[in-house]
């Protein structure tokens, strides 16, 4: 058979089977007809947008263009200290196998080398389209650490930068539409329509993908819950300027150890917990955060002092609040430029990308 590019060169193939669906089971059949649904096996170095057709006459379909990646991330070697006790599959190779074997069939994903041999730069077509595969890949056993998402930037053709717009569409109850509103605009987005009918408002937003990394969680908050948000890509328009990221710092554990009910409640008094009591944890993760701007250093695993001397009413069970919980996409959209996301097959945990203090300090300088 001849297989004709998008360029419109053309090439011979062997087509080795032909199968069709009889049910839900693929049948092998001898041969096919016009309007049969089919597969064929042969074709190695096929891809989307290319037609199979007779030698004799070899004329394409119309070329379908793949959408370009409009987000990357550095997928990265785990080596916290805690590297390898959960996940079975954890070095170099095995994640390059797993990512070279996704581009066969994810056919909008890119993966290029980086300066380091243990990270990878993965894009994608948006946070979901990253986060399904670091899902499936969490699932099948593999651990590997990853930074925060980053959109890619092009250039127009008179050299002016362009970033990633989406389009959003908000629908929520009345009440909760002012704040809604206030943090788009914030976040560089322009309304293009409002609408209320029954109680409820329906926006339509565009929004650069940057303002939109970190909002999910905080747009549910900001409607109880009661609010809906569907986003997709949009067009890629001028640079929009600076738009404000995480204002608070994070808690950072000083010592490797497992937590205790008696320093997390006094760390809860000043900053919101990610972890609770029995947890372990190392230097350098990330287990609150503050209250305040700044990153604040403690030691979750300090045990009450023992000694026999007891004070009246202070000795009372210690009851915690509930701790945040992270999902893997809510995790992606927390992380600051020096922070990453350790997958593994049972925990998603936080962490600086330097995990001495000293260090941080010196690079920090």
């Amino acid at each position: 058979m001849a297989v004709v590019g998008s360029d419109g060169s053309s090439r011979l193939q062997k087509v080795n089977q032909t199968f069709v669906y009889t049910g839900l089971k693929r049948t092998a059949v001898e041969q096919v007809t016009c309007g049969d649904i089919c597969v064929i096996s042969g074709i190695g170095d096929i891809t989307i947008g290319e037609t199979v057709c007779l030698p004799e006459h070899p004329i394409s379909l119309p070329v379908i263009h793949i959408q370009e990646p409009t987000m990357s991330m550095n997928f990265i070697v785990n080596k916290s200290p805690f590297a390898g006790r959960e996940g079975k599959f954890v070095t170099t190779r095995h994640i390059k196998e797993r990512l070279e074997k996704e581009l066969e069939v994810n056919v909008g994903l890119l993966v290029e080398a980086t300066d380091s041999t243990d990270a990878f730069k993965v894009s994608g077509r948006g946070e979901l389209h990253l986060s399904i595969l670091l899902e499936n890949m969490r699932r099948e056993g593999y651990e590997l650490a990853v930074s925060k998402p980053e959109v890619i930037f092009r250039k127009s053709e008179t050299g002016r930068r362009l970033e990633p717009v989406e389009e959003v569409i908000v629908e929520a109850p009345e009440q909760y539409v002012g704040g809604v509103i206030s943090e788009l605009n914030l976040r560089k987005g322009i309304m293009v329509s409002m609408d209320t009918q029954n109680g409820r408002a329906k926006l339509l937003y565009t929004v650069p993908t940057r303002g939109l990394l970190g909002y999910r969680s905080q747009f549910i908050n900001q409607t109880r819950g009661e609010g809906t948000m569907v986003r997709r890509f949009f067009d890629y328009e001028e640079y929009k300027g600076e738009i404000p990221g995480r204002i608070n710092g994070a808690v950072i554990a000083q010592e490797e150890g497992v937590s205790t009910p008696y320093a997390l409640a006094n760390i809860s008094e000043r900053a919101e917990l990610f972890i609770g009591a029995g947890t372990r944890v190392y230097e350098g993760m990330i287990v609150g955060l503050n209250s305040r701007n700044e990153d604040m250093i403690v030691n979750p695993c300090k045990a009450k002092k023992v000694s026999n001397m007891r004070a009246a009413g202070s000795d009372d069970a210690i009851r915690l609040t509930l701790h945040r919980s992270f999902t893997l996409e809510e995790a992606l959209e927390f992380i600051d430029d020096d922070e990453l996301v350790e997958i593994t097959p049972t925990d998603i945990r936080l962490r600086k990308k330097v995990l001495k203090e000293l260090e941080r300090r010196r690079t920090g300088r």
